[in-house]
């Protein structure tokens, strides 16, 4: 709880593994995903030691099959969560007091048990829950969130070693003390990784947590929750439930022991929790920290020098890869005049090549979007872009949910740079390219500026350095996280630290020392060795 006297190596980024035709791997998370798709799950609430089931479910099914049930879930009632936030105030007195040697230890065992003997399960979870394929899955329920833990508990260790100087006499010390009450963690479907994550790294630092995971993620939740109990958190540290999510917000916000959310999701849900806090400012025992990662507009910016190969391969990766539903994912491209028809070239190749279907076939680069409402909301974004005269769809359009919502990669052509698809975040294989004319590149570097109220990440395509600098600086506040020849997508915890401000969220950046220091509240203690007996200082003589 208070600091640390050691360095802790365990730090190093997860390998991903290949997943190659005949390899172990491939073919003991085919076993997995075939085990869990003829199963039948039944999620309970997880709060304390039980195991809630409260006989009011919904069921589970994957997105690319949605006639086919993997399981249910069971949905809480409000007393539910009131038991949830009064079991994890009981569990703080413990886990607060515990050394932080053995909270990181607990983090450690999760780590190793996701890179070995849940692997496959994590994958195949993931694979079936959010449509991923192999190698989406792979990346983020097994690499990123096992970096996540690693790499949390190596910049703990950090944190409790920061220690103020001590003058002759005195010794300063920092104690770094989780917040007082409870923390409310709402993560979102698209990332395993982010799921595990938001509620792990509040508890690492000794604070207990309330979890609501994505209705769409539940079925992955449940393998984080069986790592969790195996790796040793201790019974209500980390409460689980699911259910009407205003009704569990107003639940948790309305408590005088609320002290912080984290969170992930719409950017919408977000500003209105924010606004609940501010209204119930005056019931709470402490002022909250409120930490957001929230929606994005992403753009690629091509310079006229760019390799159009290159380009071309950012887009197709940034944009399509997981369907494009990504926070980070490539939504808004500008091209210059000069190479605009060669790197659109480059991009129909792409999409005419990819195999879309199931992620058990692991031939299919693409996959299904997550449920009906997002498979809707993007259709109609097609047909209206089929329909204005200032756009037009010149690569994929089409659509089909008769049995997976699956939407075929898009690409839209428009001559008005402020076009629907140019400022709205639509989450999924949807991306719209401005054409700008190459004299134009300083005024479209404000124009990407411009355009949209997010500010998560942005990408930069030059072989000139100058235009690189001006990029650079010109776009300084429109990503978070800003990318200069590469895709704006795949930000690696420990080295790419994830966030962006705007209406993209507070920037607290996922994956670094930053983001665990908000689950901190610093105690000062000064203690002097001998102290005076005299008020008088040298000056009154």
């Amino acid at each position: 709880m208070g600091k640390g006297f050691f360095h802790v190596p365990v730090a190093v980024n997860e390998p991903v593994k290949s997943y190659a035709p005949g390899s172990p791997e491939r073919e003991e998370v085919l076993n997995q995903y075939k085990t869990y798709f003829n199963g039948s799950e039944d999620i309970p609430l997880y709060i304390g030691n039980e195991e809630i089931r409260t006989g009011n479910t919904k069921s589970i099914t994957p997105p690319h099959d949605h006639q086919h049930v993997v399981g249910k879930y069971h949905l809480a009632e409000k007393s539910h969560i009131e038991k949830a936030i009064a079991t994890a105030l009981e569990a703080r007195t413990q886990w607060a007091a515990l050394t932080w040697e053995q909270r990181a230890a607990v983090f450690l065992r999760a780590a190793d048990l996701i890179a070995g003997p849940y692997r496959a399960k994590m994958n195949a979870a993931t694979m079936i829950a959010q449509s991923k394929n192999i190698h989406q899955a792979e990346i983020d329920s097994a690499c990123e969130i096992v970096d996540f833990l690693r790499f949390n508990v190596e910049y703990m260790t950090q944190i409790y070693n920061d220690q103020p100087e001590s003058s002759e006499g005195v010794w300063n010390r920092v104690e770094y003390r989780p917040l007082e009450g409870f923390v409310y963690a709402i993560t979102p479907f698209n990332f395993t990784a982010i799921a595990g994550n938001l509620p792990a790294s509040a508890a690492m630092m000794g604070n207990v947590v309330v979890w609501k995971p994505s209705d769409s993620q539940i079925f992955s939740a449940k393998v984080i929750v069986d790592v969790f109990r195996e790796a040793g958190v201790p019974d209500g540290v980390i409460n689980v439930v699911y259910g009407d999510p205003a009704m569990i917000t107003d639940t948790v916000l309305a408590s005088p022991d609320f002290t912080g959310i984290h969170f992930t999701g719409s950017t919408n849900v977000f500003k209105n929790i924010w606004a609940k806090i501010g209204a119930n400012i005056h019931t709470y025992k402490t002022y909250p920290r409120i930490v957001g990662e929230t929606g994005g507009k992403d753009f690629i910016i091509a310079h006229p020098d760019s390799r159009p190969k290159q380009v071309a391969t950012a887009i197709s990766r940034g944009a399509f890869e997981f369907q494009g539903q990504k926070c980070s994912a490539a939504s808004r491209v500008y091209l210059p005049e000069s190479i605009a028809q060669e790197v659109l070239d480059f991009v129909k190749a792409d999409v005419e090549s990819f195999k879309m279907g199931s992620p058990e076939d692991m031939n299919n680069f693409i996959n299904a979007v997550i449920h009906e409402g997002s498979f809707d909301k993007l259709a109609s974004y097609i047909d209206q872009a089929k329909a204005d005269s200032d756009a037009e769809v010149i690569i994929g359009g089409d659509y089909d949910k008769s049995k997976g919502y699956f939407i075929k990669p898009t690409v839209i052509l428009t001559t008005n740079p402020k076009y629907k698809t140019m400022t709205t975040e639509l989450f999924g294989p949807v991306v719209t390219v401005y054409v700008y004319k190459d004299k134009d590149w300083k005024e479209t570097l404000q124009l990407v500026d411009n355009t949209s109220e997010y500010g998560l990440t942005g990408a930069v395509f030059s072989r000139d350095r100058y235009a690189i600098d001006e990029a650079t600086k010109a776009l300084q506040n429109s990503a978070g996280n800003f990318y200069i020849n590469d895709k704006p997508t795949g930000a690696v915890v420990g080295q790419q630290p994830f966030g962006g401000a705007r209406a993209s969220g507070t920037n607290d950046k996922a994956g670094s020392m930053l983001n665990l220091l908000r689950w901190a509240s610093p105690r000062l203690i000064k203690e002097t060795f001998v102290s005076p007996e005299d008020y008088r200082y040298p000056f009154l003589g």
